[in-house]
């Protein structure tokens, strides 16, 4: 299966955040992101997939870190914050030798309704890494199809996009993902309450 990474059209206010031109073309500054990329960790006999989607030129979406190779790639991809959804793993320690911000946000994949400081807190640490030249931000989870792909629409809503155009964009990029409708209507929630208190 192919993980897209495309490059649209974008706002001035939007294209300050994603930093993509106007070319339309695929995103070559991650090689080897463009689809999943093998990661072979020997101490599983095995090959882990090292699981991550652009959905923006800046904004990335996938699956679990898990061991120090994965952040290896994860750090040649450029990433210089990470916004970790997974209550099963923190990636403070793997990504500390690299100098990558982690927020571990960890919260259960219970379909549940998620409280407005999830989001809050999400929001806030991804504003503060994007306002900066040069980062680039990663939101994961374990297999960064509900928990992610739910933080990376608070933050496209928080970043002007509307929550019809955050969904298509993500759910374009990254088939996989699959939007609970009760993590949806959390998202809803807290960005009507971003909004009014910004007013």
């Amino acid at each position: 299966m192919k993980w897209p990474v495309m490059v649209s059209r974008w706002s001035a206010v939007r294209q300050r955040y994603a930093n993509t031109d106007d070319s339309g073309q695929a995103n070559r500054q991650e090689p080897g992101f463009a689809r999943p990329g093998r990661v072979r960790d020997p101490s599983l006999h095995g090959i882990l997939w090292m699981d991550m989607t652009w959905v923006t030129g800046r904004i990335a979406v996938g699956g679990g870190i898990w061991n120090a190779e994965n952040m290896a790639a994860v750090a040649r991809a450029g990433v210089t914050h990470i916004i970790d959804m997974q209550i099963e793993f923190d990636d403070t320690a793997l990504a500390a030798p690299y100098g990558i911000e982690v927020l571990w946000n960890a919260v259960d994949d219970d379909f549940q309704p998620k409280p407005p400081e999830v989001f809050r807190r999400g929001v806030e640490f991804a504003l503060a890494a994007l306002d900066e030249p040069g980062t680039k931000l990663y939101i994961h989870c374990a297999a960064g199809v509900h928990r992610a792909p739910m933080m990376a629409l608070a933050v496209l809503c928080s970043l002007s996009w509307s929550l019809p155009q955050a969904l298509q964009l993500i759910e374009a990029r990254r088939p996989v993902v699959d939007f609970a409708d009760v993590y949806v209507q959390s998202v809803e929630r807290f960005v009507q309450e971003y909004v009014a208190a910004r007013k």
